[in-house]
């Protein structure tokens, strides 16, 4: 999408981000460097309760610190999912922002199984950009946190 002189564009990406990894970060200046002003939509504790079915590795409030941290990244906003939620998506967030592109990582693809913000991005004219930050998933959260558990296991 090209850079207007009047328009500031803006990125959004979302994620649970727990823990936050180098995938991430490359996610982070990847959508970035897509426009003007980087806005990652923070999926709180009670979707990574309803979503991921394990116990919260970094509360929303770390990981919403270390994320503000970040030199790519203008503004973190939280979901605000409630507990036992059904809808696991980013869509009321996406309404708030309004961006202008909506980035996923490297774990999502045009042609894979559809996102659930799909139809709220073409309803608000929003641009969905697939598989960014150096191209599919090189780590994940969940990875890393099995492996943990494994290493910790092992030594008992």
């Amino acid at each position: 999408m090209p850079k207007t002189k009047n328009k500031k564009i803006v990125v959004a990406v979302s994620g649970g981000f727990d823990p936050i990894h180098i995938g991430h970060v490359r996610l982070f200046r990847e959508a970035k460097a897509m426009g003007d002003e980087l806005v990652v939509i923070l999926n709180n504790d009670n979707w990574l309760a309803n979503k991921k079915k394990r116990h919260i590795f970094m509360h929303q409030a770390e990981r919403k610190a270390i994320i503000e941290a970040l030199k790519p990244v203008d503004r973190v906003i939280l979901t605000k999912h409630k507990k036992g939620d059904d809808d696991t998506s980013v869509c009321q967030a996406l309404k708030e922002i309004k961006p202008d592109i909506f980035a996923n990582g490297g774990d999502r693809k045009p042609d894979g199984d559809p996102i659930p913000e799909v139809d709220t991005c073409k309803e608000l004219g929003i641009q969905i950009v697939y598989n960014v930050g150096h191209g599919g998933k090189m780590q994940s959260s969940s990875w890393l946190l099995e492996k943990y558990v494994k290493r910790v296991a092992r030594r008992k």
